[in-house]
């Protein structure tokens, strides 16, 4: 799968370690940065990430920053974006399988790297189920 990942200078560490591991797994990662620990701006990251789930350069996407909260918001401006912040795998599958959810945004500071890998793991196995479920995600892509 083709999996954007991108994150503020708080989350480059989990960053890195969800591209290795992503890799590893054989997953085709773009890595959009930032790649140290100077302080950024998450909104540009969260955009990036929306950018490349919205041309097509990939089908999935990881956002991380300090909470996972304002990366997510960033992201949610592109309509071409359903990304769900989570925190456990529970959430991280429903966020896929009720709601499209095409990224899973992450607090590196709220988080643990190996419940982290269980979050992602989550999100990329499941499958959006449709059916009732595809009325209201319809409902998403129209102006509210």
């Amino acid at each position: 799968m083709r999996i954007a990942i991108a994150s503020d200078h708080a989350a480059v560490s989990l960053k890195a370690t969800l591209a290795a591991w992503l890799r590893e797994e054989g997953h085709d990662v773009l890595d959009l940065g930032t790649d140290g620990t100077a302080s950024v701006d998450y909104p540009d990251y969260g955009f990036a990430i929306a950018a490349a789930l919205a041309d097509g350069r990939v089908e999935r996407g990881i956002a991380l920053c300090g909470s996972g909260i304002g990366i997510a918001i960033a992201a949610n401006r592109n309509p071409a974006c359903r990304c769900a912040q989570v925190s456990e795998p529970l959430s991280a599958r429903l966020a896929r399988s009720h709601n499209d959810a095409n990224a899973i945004a992450l607090g590196a500071r709220l988080i643990g790297e190996e419940m982290a890998k269980a979050c992602v793991e989550a999100f990329l196995t499941a499958d959006f189920l449709g059916g009732r479920h595809q009325h209201r995600v319809d409902m998403l892509r129209e102006p509210a």
